[in-house]
């Protein structure tokens, strides 16, 4: 499938912003079923200063730049068209146990695992919870091939949160998602991954993008009209699987991968330090339409 992206992000603040810095994670990387071209990101005010073309530590495209000039507005306008294939069969035929990855995952010493290693551990938003062990759990008896385990997870985590964009902001703590069973795609991602690793599996996320509208006699996915966000779990041998426990599917030609990363706040798709400002509001439009 082929995509036209747009992503506009607007800031109103109340009182004039006299410098401000920022990073933005608006480009799309290259990635296995996936390509892209047309790539724009224009900014206004414009930058005094602008660096394009890096790449973060997981190999995401970032860009940085900082505005120099007293602004009370901030627009940043992303777009960029992309390509999709289907993603490849699942391992049927693996029925290697969960436990036997998670123990090759601990020693850590096969040059294929290496991809997974940064994967393992807690971090700033998936911090180390007994109840995201005791959630997994049942996902995960003794024996169980990791991809039956790892879909039953994906299962149980969309049947059992309730979707709800009001529930929660980029920085209600997870636990509180795991006791209030609330949340939109950011939680439900962070609690599978969260999850998975408590494990002792390797898991990351993934931001990006679903297809706006659904083809015909389709039901919409949710998360369309706004950043996306879904899970990946490692497969040794095989790869990433990603899961959209949000959606209760794997990630497919529906679903646009931006970046990567240990959680959201690896990925956020604009971050920055101002001086000034004040109170602000912030306006968010995405749109994905067939290319």
């Amino acid at each position: 499938m082929r995509y036209r992206v747009r992503h506009v992000t607007t800031y109103h603040y109340g009182e004039a912003v006299l410098l401000s810095h920022h990073a933005a994670h608006l480009s799309p990387r290259v990635c296995p079923g996936q390509s892209h071209d047309r790539a724009r990101l224009d900014i206004l005010p414009v930058p005094a200063v602008r660096d394009d073309g890096k790449l973060d530590y997981f190999g995401n495209p970032i860009t940085f730049f900082t505005i120099q000039d007293a602004h009370d507005r901030l627009t940043v306008d992303a777009s960029f068209e992309v390509e999709t294939s289907p993603p490849p069969p699942l391992p049927q035929l693996d029925r290697t146990p969960w436990e036997t990855v998670a123990q090759e995952l601990a020693e850590g010493t096969a040059p294929h695992l290496a991809p997974a290693l940064d994967f393992l551990f807690p971090s700033y938003q998936v911090p180390q919870l007994a109840e995201a062990r005791s959630y997994a759990e049942p996902s995960f008896p003794p024996g169980r091939p990791l991809v039956e385990a790892a879909l039953d997870l994906m299962h149980r985590i969309h049947a059992d949160i309730a979707f709800d964009p009001e529930a929660t902001t980029v920085g209600t703590p997870l636990a509180q998602v795991f006791a209030e069973q609330r949340g939109v795609c950011q939680d439900f991602a962070h609690m599978a991954i969260a999850a998975l690793r408590a494990m002792g599996l390797a898991a990351r996320y993934v931001s990006g993008y679903i297809r706006t509208q659904p083809p015909p006699g389709k039901e919409k996915l949710v998360g369309a009209d706004a950043s996306h966000a879904w899970a990946a779990v490692f497969l040794p041998g095989w790869g990433w699987l990603d899961i959209d426990p949000t959606n209760d599917c794997l990630a497919g030609e529906d679903h646009i991968t931006v970046a990567w990363g240990r959680d959201y706040d690896d990925v956020s798709p604009l971050r920055g330090v101002v001086l000034g400002g004040g109170h602000h509001d912030i306006n968010v439009g995405v749109d994905v339409a067939e290319a």
